[in-house]
């Protein structure tokens, strides 16, 4: 730059550069309505305080539209032009104009310069100083949090109202500078979706002059080549219609409405690219409650305290960030929605004001406590009658119970569990057999009459094969009345007519099934049995125990069993 010029074309002077990298790494960013304007000024030391104002005006370019005069003399006032008069003003103006040619040069290259098209979030009050209008400014707290994440799989959860739907619609504009960037976001049904797409409406072209979108495939085409695109999944099945795609940004919104984590588990195999300068990011905001409750908060909220990122057992980092109504200053302050929040059942108050993940709306069975139904492992007497259910699966988990009865008060204690998936019959028997090394008897139990059928085919039967050399399992079929077994359950969390003990505890070890039964809730449809769109593997199997009528046993029976399996007639004529 020519002597007697003073630029700030940088948004933060040189010395601040630094400051300004670590700003765009932790996303701190603020996006400004179009046309958005950076500050461009380059002054020149001249006496005429109009060719200074005409010097500066020329000086201000438009993103992604350089608005320099063709004309190679620039065009002067009418007061300038009388400055010609004058020896000494002919020479003031011809430095001028090469300072002026020297700088538009170099605020060129600052308008071509990917790194201006967005503004650091200190850069706003600068902003408002030239009356240009902010688009979109996170709250502080939660909101700003959620947008500056580093993780890579992240929930901003919690209270309704908190602005998290905005939040999801702002955070994939991190990358859309770079030409391969990709996001997805996605909804349960389309009814739902059409909302973020019309917020989308109202954001996007300002952020990004020029930008695109397709209805029919419900793209958004960015000038730099980045994509947005918004999709739903009703069904599970659903997700394979992005099966072979690449994603480097993936977000759901209202993620809890899907029952089963299997969608947001194979949606993570699409987050990848080919640019290792792109990172890749996993989102999902929701409420609490609804199908999902239960695994959301196994995944993103148990793991650690509230706010701490941490890394699961698949070595993705994550991070759950809370929110509430008083997070969003524009809801807050108003008061009417915090009364209509007010207004609602206890449940749904909770959840949506409070933003309480540990009350779920129609959980199953509300009787059902911790405090109270899970007790410490300890040594089962070996006298106690026992017996186990099993409910068979090998794409969804294959649950085993054992179970045993208390002979002072028939109280029944689950003591021991199998939860594992991909297991074939056999595998399934080796398991068992394994577990049961140390039972004096093999246990009796009860399994899904499923596994007896012999529908369409004349082999071997899973049942057969566990009942059979080498396993002996002693299966039969279980009781599989839903409404009944359901009935059964909630008559056994009760407790004894003469104690505070209630009929059935489980051992803290039984994590999955104390898992079902916490989080599970009931069928919208049919509110006599709980949601089947649920994982309800160990509940099916706890069920099948009850409802097979576990009872204690007298000496006479434990000899008389212990005689059958461990002594075998070697001469069937005289009999030993």
């Amino acid at each position: 730059m020519a002597n007697g010029v003073t630029s700030r074309l940088n948004l933060i002077p040189p010395d601040k550069m630094e400051e300004l990298r670590t700003l765009l790494d932790t996303k701190a960013l603020t996006i400004r309505q179009s046309p958005v304007w950076i500050q461009r000024e380059a002054r020149v030391n001249v006496n005429y305080p109009t060719v200074q104002r005409w010097y500066t005006g020329l000086l201000e370019y438009k993103f992604g539209n350089y608005n320099e005069r063709k004309s190679s003399k620039p065009y002067l006032p009418k007061k300038v032009s009388r400055a010609r008069s004058n020896q000494q003003g002919r020479e003031n103006l011809a430095a001028a104009s090469q300072k002026i040619k020297e700088a538009a040069k170099t605020v060129k290259k600052v308008v071509k310069s990917k790194k201006t098209k967005v503004v650091a979030a200190e850069d706003v009050k600068l902003g408002q100083q030239y009356q240009h209008e902010v688009a979109f400014q996170p709250n502080a707290g939660p909101q700003t949090a959620f947008l500056a994440a580093p993780e890579t799989d992240v929930l901003y959860g919690g209270a309704a109202g908190g602005g998290k739907s905005l939040a999801m619609i702002v955070d994939p504009l991190r990358s859309c500078d770079h030409s391969k960037h990709r996001a997805l976001i996605l909804r349960r049904s389309l009814k739902e979706l059409r909302q973020l797409i019309d917020m989308s409406r109202e954001l996007y072209p300002k952020a990004y002059p020029g930008t695109k979108f397709k209805e029919t495939e419900k793209i958004w085409n960015f000038p730099s080549g980045a994509k947005v695109e918004f999709g739903y999944l009703e069904k599970d099945a659903d997700v394979y219609q992005y099966q072979g795609q690449d994603f480097s940004w993936i977000g759901f919104d209202e993620i809890s409405q899907l029952p089963t984590e299997f969608p947001w588990h194979y949606l993570a195999s699409r987050l990848r690219t080919s640019d290792p300068s792109l990172k890749v990011y996993l989102r999902c905001t929701t409420n609490p409650g609804g199908p999902g409750h239960g695994w959301v908060k196994r995944r993103y909220l148990d793991p650690a305290s509230y706010g701490t990122p941490f890394v699961g057992n698949d070595g993705i980092s994550r991070r759950f960030i809370p929110a509430t109504l008083r997070d969003n200053p524009y809801l807050y302050n108003d008061g009417r929605y915090q009364k209509m929040l007010e207004s609602l059942p206890e449940v749904q108050r909770r959840q949506l004001l409070e933003g309480d993940w540990e009350i779920a709306e129609g959980i199953a069975f509300p009787e059902f406590q911790k405090n109270l139904h899970v007790i410490q492992p300890f040594s089962i007497p070996r006298g106690w009658a026992r017996t186990k259910a099993c409910d068979y699966g090998f794409s969804a988990p294959s649950c085993v119970l054992w179970g045993a009865v208390d002979p002072q008060d028939g109280t029944v204690i689950i003591y021991k569990e199998l939860y594992e998936k991909g297991l074939t019959a056999k595998d399934l028997g080796d398991r068992i057999r394994d577990m049961e090394m140390d039972e004096v008897l093999t246990v009796p139990g009860v399994i899904d009459h499923s596994v007896f059928n012999r529908t369409g085919y004349a082999g071997p039967t899973i049942g057969e094969i566990l009942n059979k050399n080498p396993y002996n399992l002693k299966f039969r079929p279980a009781d599989k009345n839903r409404r009944a077994g359901k009935i059964q359950v909630h008559e056994y969390f009760r407790k004894h007519h003469d104690s505070d003990r209630p009929r059935v505890q489980i051992f803290s070890t039984c994590t999955n099934l104390i898992r079902e039964l916490s989080s599970l809730i009931l069928d919208k449809n049919d509110p006599e049995d709980v949601d089947t769109h649920m994982e309800d593997h160990a509940y099916d199997a706890f069920r099948y125990l009850l409802m097979s009528r576990p009872r204690t046993t007298t000496s006479y029976e434990m000899m008389w069993s212990l005689k059958r399996e461990k002594y075998t007639v070697s001469d069937p004529v005289f009999g030993y």
